[in-house]
């Protein structure tokens, strides 16, 4: 029985500043590539830009479990009041949308941040329990002040000579096969 063969599933580069990676993503989105990302120490002011990072998606889940949230807040309280337990006290309406709204709108928040953690975890692709990445021993300096720019093999303009030619021409003091174990 043969021992399973290592399937490449990208190139990690390295740079060495912040002004080469902000350079080296201009020249990745500019060249068309879809699946890729930048791991940098701290945040760089101008890299959503120089990616080509569109506004987030996560807004559409908060909208969507806040509405959720102060419907169900209504129906609940109507459900309660006038269906399974109808008791007239003091003269009063069954069902006000007035006396219904502070549930609602409790409801509605709670709803919301669920909706953004949910939204954010499903659009990250988390939870991911192993990231390849995390074996390569150059990108532990990702985190301290090395700048690194990963594109996955998945992406359909991958192809090794081109993209290795690509982030070297961008500056890359180092570019590393990364494969699956």
């Amino acid at each position: 029985m043969s021992a399973p063969v290592p399937r490449p599933i990208g190139l990690l580069a390295q740079f060495e500043t912040a002004a080469d990676i902000l350079h080296a993503a201009v020249a990745v989105r500019d060249a068309g590539y879809r699946k890729w990302d930048v791991f940098t120490p701290f945040p760089i002011h101008g890299m959503d830009d120089a990616m080509g990072l569109r506004k987030s998606k996560v807004g559409y889940f908060t909208f969507c479990g806040g509405i959720t949230g102060f419907f169900f807040g209504m129906w609940m309280i109507w459900f309660m009041n006038k269906a399974d337990y109808p008791l007239v006290v003091g003269g009063k309406p069954l069902f006000t949308p007035l006396f219904a709204f502070p549930v609602s709108y409790e409801l509605t928040i709670l709803l919301s941040a669920f909706g953004t953690l949910g939204g954010m975890l499903l659009l990250n692709g988390l939870p991911r329990l192993y990231n390849p990445l995390l074996r390569v021993e150059r990108f532990k300096k990702a985190s301290d002040d090395k700048y690194f720019v990963f594109i996955e093999s998945a992406d359909p303009r991958y192809s090794p000579e081109q993209t290795r030619e690509l982030l070297e021409h961008a500056g890359a003091s180092a570019v590393e096969v990364v494969e699956e174990e």
